[in-house]
């Protein structure tokens, strides 16, 4: 199949209609074909000298699918490229996003037939637009045609520019949601990502308010996600889940109050506090796909960022010990666990058998910490003030000192 080559003798517009009418027309005979061809290339020739962007938009596509199966993916892609140009014919932004609308509709009709294409389709349509909304209109098109399509590998990689892209598209809280838990959903999937995961899901439930009950609810299941994820997750130690009103209406709900239990514990608690708990609801850790031994680890490791937060900079061994309910010769390797996992820093003094911790993370950064966080700044500030004042008394006095020597040689 020959691909489509505007002429200068032709409309773009006009050779794609004339190209697909063909295409589409091919198996009806020359007789039936004609007549529907020339009809179409009529109609096309009307709305452009009529500037109906629009009813043209919907007239190429109407018979743009057909190109799919029949033609090489270059030419399906000139096609297109020439078809999404008629964005950036009206000068109303209404009717731009009209047209991006029946554009993007039949670039998803069929999602699973040379998705890699239509995905194409789509990012070249979103670079052909200035409207912010109609970009982010289309980008979640492209998002879930990438899941529908099972081709998410071919999305996955703009999630890094996301907070560059909300910056652009300024939207509003429920387009937000819209798109966040798409994202979590499609994260959702890929066992590799269960950071990337965790983050966009958490930015999702970080959305809603206390004030609308109503949404709250419809964010319940996904909250309880969240807690599990986080709980179950080898590599997840600090998270603001309990601020948020999305996460806290668990606390009250007779089905999940468990599961917000479960979470206050592993944020705020010691290991003692979840063996306990563990004891009462064993089956309901289970149900959940939580593993007991896995849980106990990650909690090991919760207690000594507990332990190292208490206010000593140093651990004793037999502290440790207890509280991690290890043996003697278990200590070092579990505060090296910690190390490693950049929850806390510090060095083993065995003679004295402590750790001396010099830096710690924190389960939780609420306002507490935020607080001893711009009381630290304040003194780090106070402190460079300090040196900068006795480097510049120091300067006066030398520069004073130089001037009286130079006096006392004339």
């Amino acid at each position: 199949m020959t691909t489509v080559v505007p002429t200068s003798e032709e409309d773009p517009a006009l050779s794609v209609v004339r190209f697909v009418s063909e295409l589409a027309w091919a198996d009806a005979g020359p007789e039936a074909a004609e007549p529907q061809v020339s009809r179409l290339c009529m109609e096309a020739e009307e709305f452009i000298a009529m500037g109906k962007w629009l009813e043209l938009a919907t007239s190429m596509v109407t018979s743009a699918e057909l190109i799919f199966p029949k033609v090489s993916e270059k030419d399906v892609e000139s096609i297109f490229t020439i078809i999404c140009n008629l964005v950036t014919k009206p000068d109303n932004p209404d009717e731009v996003m009209e047209i991006t609308k029946v554009i993007s509709a039949k670039i998803c009709q069929q999602p699973n037939e040379k998705p890699a294409v239509r995905l194409k389709i789509l990012f070249n349509l979103y670079n052909l637009l200035e409207t912010p909304y109609s970009q982010f209109y289309v980008y979640m098109k492209a998002l879930n045609l990438a899941n529908n399509a099972k081709v998410t590998e071919y999305i996955i990689p703009s999630f890094k520019k996301m907070d560059s892209f909300l910056k652009d598209w300024n939207i509003g809280i429920v387009d937000q949601q819209e798109l966040f838990l798409t994202i979590s959903n499609i994260l959702k999937e890929n066992k590799s990502m269960v950071k990337e995961y965790f983050q966009f899901l958490t930015k999702y439930l970080a959305t809603f308010s206390g004030e609308d009950v109503h949404a709250l609810a419809e964010a319940k299941e996904e909250a309880v996600h969240a807690v599990v994820e986080f709980v179950k997750s080898p590599d997840l130690f600090q998270c603001d889940l309990l601020d948020m009103p999305a996460i806290g209406q668990l606390e009250k709900d007779a089905k999940y109050a468990v599961i917000y239990e479960l979470l206050k514990i592993f944020l705020t608690q010691r290991l003692d506090a979840y063996l306990e708990f563990h004891a009462a609801n064993s089956s309901f850790l289970k149900s959940y796909g939580l593993v007991h031994e896995e849980c106990i680890a990650k909690m090991r490791l919760m207690t000594l960022v507990d332990l190292a937060s208490g206010g000593s900079s140093q651990i004793p061994y037999a502290l440790i010990k207890d509280e991690l309910r290890i043996e003697d010769d278990e200590v070092e390797l579990w505060v090296v666990k910690a190390i490693t996992a950049k929850l806390i820093d510090c060095k083993l003094d065995q003679m004295n058998q402590v750790a001396v911790v010099s830096h710690h993370s924190y389960r939780v950064f609420g306002q507490q910490q935020w607080q001893s966080l711009r009381t630290k700044l304040i003194t780090w500030r106070g402190n460079i003030a300090s040196v900068i004042s006795t480097i510049q008394a120091n300067k006066i006095t030398e520069d004073g000192s130089q001037a009286a020597q130079g006096l006392a040689v004339r």
